[in-house]
């Protein structure tokens, strides 16, 4: 206990006196007599705190103590959290080897875009930029990469794509499976790539070209292969070559193809059967009326049910299963009426325009006419009258009835034998297609943002939207194993009064969580992204102890709150033991 500097100690003197125990805690000094070794007591600190009794003694012993807020210094913090939590997903997932058996540097740099696409989607520059104030780069050992190392690793993915393709079709698809397919499109900013073209515009951005891109998910909405089209490519072409790809690459013999009306014409079923390839899809308006002209579908099937199943002959070896939905029906009404209200205001200002005689000839009036007869799609149900000085118009009521007497009625087409699908499963296959829809909404939202598309090779464009699809593939897996975190529903499926043609609706413990914003344990519930917020506050720190230079710095991680805890928890991350990463 000797402080060989000083000779002073903490001495604990212990004696009983009436059958009690006191202890005395003496500052003393050890010193030599001659041969002898003689004790002097300084001071008496009993009376003082224990903890300071302790601090005191070790300070004899040489320890050396500072104030609390000069201990240690911070070098360095990073948002950790949110990284490291993706990234045990990723791990989880076995990615590394989905994308390359082979560990190289082109891996690295394709894991660290996929996890900071999740994280903060940006340009490749201003990734490479942004990915040091969180620890990915530390972490992922590419903190030296830069712009052109990332186009170089974009190249090696594109070229690995049909081999990654193939491990996620064997991982998801099976003999028989659905496979779900729809197509989109993003804006692309510039005119320097030969992919971008004009075309159907989904994403309503006026004077912008674009690229196509055909995204296939499994029954579950898990992103299996994605290919890109120039802007104008139609539905149709590309359905032929994602069904080439399942046949050809998957190696699939059979399955059952699910695209939309657009995807599957008459003209694509007829050759879907020929290859012995079934499918189902839905009609267009133009042909449910057909079948009901031709007396093939009488609407009295709805009187009392919503969904029955007919057949006709022109659509051979094929069901048709016909539903109605009162709530479209309603829809429909509702839009036909603004519709019509609307064109009725615009030949209104025409009739005005000819009363008034700004419009005498009957050519002009019937130009006039034609630029806007069709401004709001309802010219057909329109009756007009053209002449010198003279211009009118009715409503054909007849025509707006017929109409209206579909509201509501949509028919699904297979060539799925009964045997294999009942009608309702049939219905709710194809109901499926809105998982693909969800997928886009996804790609191109806030999460992964697809969209702009600012490469200028048609390659990198196209590396650029798989890159897309595998961070989809990543956040797919986070959105199910968060759940019970987050607005989603953890119990999806369940149909107003269990009619799978009535809309779905949300589980009661959905609805709650949208009602009280928060769970039952009291926390707030999250969004995706709002989560990933939550868990980058749990931060990597660099620590150093300014009074002891010699000694190394260290890593010291955030304690998670029970929130964080909890997310860590259902991926299965124990954060804590992160200290190295």
């Amino acid at each position: 206990m000797e402080n060989k500097l000083s000779g002073l100690y903490v001495a604990h003197i212990k004696r009983e006196y009436k059958d009690k125990t006191y202890t005395s805690h003496l500052v003393r000094r050890s010193y030599r007599d001659g041969k002898k070794v003689k004790q002097k007591t300084i001071a008496n600190i009993s009376p003082l705190p224990e903890t300071l009794r302790e601090i005191i003694a070790k300070s004899l012993k040489g320890e050396m103590f500072v104030p609390a807020t000069e201990a240690l210094e911070i070098t360095r913090s990073r948002a950790h959290g949110h990284v490291a939590a993706i990234k045990k997903v990723y791990e989880d997932l076995d990615m590394d080897n989905l994308i390359s058996n082979v560990s190289s540097k082109e891996r690295d740099l394709v894991k660290a875009m996929i996890l900071s696409r999740i994280i903060n989607a940006q340009t490749k520059l201003a990734t490479t930029r942004s990915w040091h104030d969180s620890s990915l780069a530390e972490i992922l050992n590419v903190e030296d990469a830069d712009e052109d190392a990332l186009y170089s690793a974009m190249d090696w993915l594109l070229e690995r794509q049909p081999e990654i393709e193939k491990k996620l079709s064997e991982r998801h698809l099976k003999e028989g499976s659905l496979c779900l397919y729809d197509v989109s499109s993003s804006y692309y900013e510039g005119s320097c790539c030969s992919l971008a073209s004009y075309g159907h515009n989904r994403d309503r951005k006026k004077g912008k070209a674009q690229i196509t891109y055909g995204l296939m998910v499994d029954t579950q909405g898990r992103p299996v292969s994605v290919k890109v089209y120039e802007g104008n490519t139609t539905d149709t072409k590309t359905a032929a070559d994602v069904l080439e790809k399942i046949k050809g690459d998957f190696g699939l013999k059979h399955f059952v193809f699910v695209g939309d009306r657009a995807m599957i014409t008459h003209a694509r079923a007829s050759e879907l059967k020929k290859h012995g390839i079934d499918f189902i899809s839905a009609l267009r308006a133009s042909s449910i009326k057909k079948l009901v002209e031709s007396g093939d579908l009488q609407l009295s099937l709805f009187d009392e049910r919503d969904l029955a199943e007919i057949k006709s002959p022109d659509y051979e070896n094929e069901r048709l299963i016909v539903c109605k939905n009162p709530y479209l029906a309603q829809e429909r009404k509702k839009n036909r009426q603004e519709l019509l209200k609307k064109s009725e205001e615009v030949f209104s200002n025409l009739a005005l325009r000819v009363a008034s005689g700004r419009l005498k000839e009957e050519a002009k009036i019937g130009q006039a006419l034609g630029r806007i007869a069709n401004k709001y799609k309802m010219a057909k149900h329109f009756i007009f009258e053209i002449g010198p000085s003279k211009f009118s118009y009715k409503k054909n009521q007849e025509k707006i009835e017929h109409e209206a007497a579909l509201d509501g009625i949509y028919v699904i087409r297979t060539s799925v034998a009964a045997s294999q699908l009942e009608a309702t499963d049939v219905l709710l296959s194809y109901k499926r297609l809105s998982l693909a829809e969800s997928a886009f909404r996804t790609l191109k939202g806030i999460d992964i943002k697809v969209r702009p598309i600012h490469h200028r090779l048609e390659e990198r464009v196209r590396a650029h939207i798989f890159l897309c699809m595998l961070s989809y593939y990543l956040e797919w897996h986070l959105r199910r194993a968060w759940a019970s975190m987050l607005f989603d529903d953890e119990h999806p499926g369940a149909h107003e009064k269990n009619s799978p043609v009535l809309p779905a609706i949300r589980s009661e413990g959905a609805l709650k969580k949208v009602n009280t914003k928060r769970l039952d344990d009291g926390s707030v519930v999250h969004s995706f992204r709002s989560l990933l917020s939550k868990l980058s506050s749990v931060v990597l720190n660099d620590v150093r102890i300014p009074a002891m230079p010699k000694i190394d710095s260290f890593r010291v991680i955030t304690t998670p709150d029970p929130t964080q805890k909890k997310a860590f928890d259902l991926i299965g991350l124990d954060i804590m033991k992160e200290m190295h990463p």
